[in-house]
C-alpha cells in the first residue's frame, strides 16, 4: 500500500480483512492508515512527489524483502512517481497502475478533455491559458463565476491546500492564475456548472483488455469545502445515465484496472458532464466493499491470482461519510436555505460507513483526531 491517508486506509480495510497481509508504506506525518490494526508493517518513504527518484529508490531496496508483492498506489503522487517508473519496478512487484501513456491521458487534464470532446463525451467549456493576455481575452468568453483548475490537480492541491478556485471577477481570475504560474503549475479555466454537490456522481469501475467488467455509482450529498472540494457524503445509487459515457471516456483511453470516473449534471441542459478521470482507488472505496463490490479485492485477485471479477450487483442507499471534513462546514451547510438540522445530520442516522472512524480499529481516528488538534495550535 503507497501511500495512507482517507483512501488508504480504505484500501487497508478491503484487503486485510479478507486475508490479505498488508504493508503500509507512508510519507505524510497528516497519514493515519498506517496505524490501522491490520497493517502488518508500517515503513515511512521518501515523498513521492518532492523526491521521486529517492521514492523509487526505496520501493527497489524493498524488493530485497517484498518482491514479488502488488504495489497499490492509494494517491496521484504515488501513482505519479510508480507510473513513470512501472518498467523498471514491474521486474521486482506486480504494479497495480497504468503505464504512464495512460496515466497521462488522465492525469493532466487537458489531455482528458481533449479525449473527450474527441470522442463525444460531454464536459464543461474549458480553455487552457498561457498568458495573462491569454486570461484577459478568455474571460471575456465565460460566464462568471468561473473555475481555475490545475492541470495536474495533486501538485495543485500540495501547493495551495485546496482542489481549485472558484473566482467572480476578471481581477480575481488573473490573481489565481498567477498564483499558479508563481508556483510553476498550469491551469485551465472552466465554466462553472451551477448547482450544488447533489448533482455530482461518481463512477467506480473495474476494466480488463478495454473492457468495463464491475461498474458501481454513487451520488455526491455534500462537499468539503462546499462547490469546490471532494465529497465528504455519499449515498449509493443506482445513475445508468452514467454508465454509457463513463465506458467511452475508459475505452479511449485504453483504461485498465480501477476507476473513479466523476461527472456532474448540468441543470441547464440535464446533461451529466465530465469533470475527471481518476486512475486510482478513491476516497470512497469503503462505500462499494459496504455495498457488496470490494474493488480494492478484485484488483489484488484479477493481478495476485489471475482471477477474472464479474457482476455488477450493489446495495443502495447507503451513505459514506468523512466526518472529519464534513463537520467542519456544517455550519455553512446549515445557513443554507437548503439544509435544516435534520437534513445534515441525515446519513448519519441512516445505514453508513465512514471514512476513518471504524469501531474496530480506533487507532487511525485517534491520529487524525490528534493530528487536527495539534494543528490548531
Amino acid at each position: 500500500m503507497l501511500g495512507t491517508h482517507s483512501c488508504g486506509l480504505g484500501i487497508i480495510h478491503a484487503l486485510a480483512r479478507n486475508g490479505i497481509p498488508v504493508i503500509a508504506i507512508h510519507y505524510d506525518d497528516k497519514d493515519m492508515g498506517y496505524k490501522s490494526r491490520y497493517v502488518k508493517e508500517s515503513i515511512f518513504a521518501p515523498h513521492p512527489g518532492k523526491c521521486e527518484k529517492q521514492f523509487i529508490a526505496f520501493l527497489l531496496n524493498c524488493a530485497n524483502r517484498f518482491e514479488g508483492s502488488l504495489l497499490l498506489p492509494a494517491n496521484d503522487a504515488t501513482l505519479v512517481a510508480v507510473s513513470h517508473h512501472k518498467k523498471l519496478l514491474e521486474r521486482f512487484f506486480i504494479v497495480g497502475c497504468t503505464d504512464w501513456e495512460i496515466t497521462r491521458l488522465f492525469i493532466e487534464k487537458q489531455n482528458t478533455y481533449a479525449l473527450a470532446e474527441k470522442v463525444g463525451v460531454p464536459t464543461p467549456k474549458t480553455i487552457y491559458p498561457q498568458s495573462v493576455d491569454d486570461v484577459v481575452r478568455f474571460s471575456k468568453t465565460i460566464q462568471y463565476p468561473i473555475l481555475v483548475k490545475p492541470c495536474q490537480g495533486h501538485l495543485y492541491i500540495e501547493i495551495f491546500r485546496k482542489k481549485m478556485t472558484k473566482v467572480f471577477n476578471q481581477e480575481q481570475l488573473i490573481a489565481a492564475f498567477q498564483q499558479a504560474a508563481n508556483a510553476g503549475l498550469e491551469v485551465m479555466i472552466q465554466e462553472y456548472i451551477p448547482g450544488d454537490a447533489s448533482q455530482g456522481v461518481n463512477y467506480n469501475s473495474y476494466s480488463i483488455n478495454n473492457e468495463v467488467l464491475v461498474e458501481f455509482t454513487a451520488r455526491k450529498i455534500r462537499s468539503s469545502p462546499p462547490e469546490t472540494g471532494s465529497p465528504c457524503v455519499l449515498l449509493s445509487n443506482h445513475i445508468p445515465e452514467v454508465i454509457q459515457p463513463g465506458r467511452k471516456i475508459l475505452q479511449a483511453m485504453g483504461f485498465y484496472g480501477f476507476s473513479c470516473t466523476e461527472f456532474k449534471q448540468d441543470p441547464r441542459d440535464g446533461v451529466y458532464k465530465l469533470m475527471e478521470v481518476n486512475g486510482r482507488h478513491n476516497l470512497s472505496t469503503s462505500l462499494a466493499v459496504r455495498c457488496g463490490i470490494n474493488f480494492p479485492l478484485i484488483h489484488y485477485d484479477h493481478l495476485m491470482q489471475a482471477k477474472l471479477p464479474s457482476g455488477s450487483d450493489f446495495h443502495t442507499d447507503i451513505y459514506w461519510t468523512d466526518i472529519f471534513r464534513d463537520i467542519p462546514f456544517s455550519l455553512t451547510y446549515l445557513r443554507s436555505h437548503k439544509y435544516s438540522l435534520k437534513k445534515f445530520i441525515n446519513p448519519y442516522l441512516h445505514t453508513h460507513v465512514d471514512a476513518i472512524v471504524d469501531k474496530d480499529d480506533l487507532k487511525p481516528f485517534w491520529k487524525r483526531l490528534t493530528g487536527l488538534i495539534r494543528s490548531k495550535f
